[in-house]
């Protein structure tokens, strides 16, 4: 059978590339990003305090990453606490098909922002294109009730800065490496809000 690579060397030297991709990419959000990412730590932490809910949303991978999000925020991250309250607006096929099939595919995200955020809420969002009609949307929901907002990008021009309380950009054309660091991202807020909780900050 056939395969990309014919041989182990080959693959190795694959591998190496993308790991050395990784590592430059992550050099470089490390020194543009560090600030922000302690920002959005904050805001996620203080909504959290002051007895709000985190929401999260994305398109693809972007919705897996808004799941993984979530469950460490209900679930743990590394320490023992108490669960965090946190939705992922991903997940309820139900309500994704009725109202994408009612609305149109750009409210499936919005109207639940719409049903369930309150002021003081926080909404992550993820788009590695930073124009994904159902997150702008989302957003300008999330404006409108006063949620606070926290979006992360890729680096590309983009339709959201206007709409969100923080933008964290990955300087990255690739979806891929768009997508890693943007998993960083969401383990190091889950480091910092267990470390601001455990001592009572």
């Amino acid at each position: 059978m056939s395969t990309a690579f014919e041989n182990p060397e080959q693959a190795a030297d694959s591998i190496d590339r993308a790991l050395l991709g990784v590592q430059s990419l992550a050099n470089l959000v490390r020194i543009q990003t560090a600030e922000s990412i302690a920002c959005a730590a904050a805001l996620v932490h203080t909504a959290i305090k002051s007895g709000n809910k985190i929401l999260a949303c994305g398109n693809g991978g972007s919705a897996a990453e808004a799941q993984h999000f979530i469950a460490e925020l209900v679930g743990r991250f590394l320490t023992e606490r108490e669960p965090l309250a946190g939705i992922a607006l991903t997940v309820d096929t139900s309500v994704l098909t009725a109202v994408g099939n009612d609305y149109g595919y750009e409210e499936v995200f919005a109207r639940q922002v719409r049903a369930i955020g309150n002021a003081g809420d926080v909404l992550l969002v993820m788009s590695t294109s930073g124009r994904s009609a159902n997150v702008i949307a989302a957003l300008t929901a999330a404006r409108a009730r006063g949620l606070i907002t926290i979006s992360l990008v890729g680096a590309v021009s983009n339709e959201e800065l206007d709409l969100c309380d923080l933008v964290i950009t990955i300087p990255d054309k690739s979806t891929p490496r768009v997508q890693e660091m943007h998993l960083v991202i969401l383990h190091l807020i889950c480091e910092i809000v267990d470390g601001a909780i455990a001592s009572g900050d």
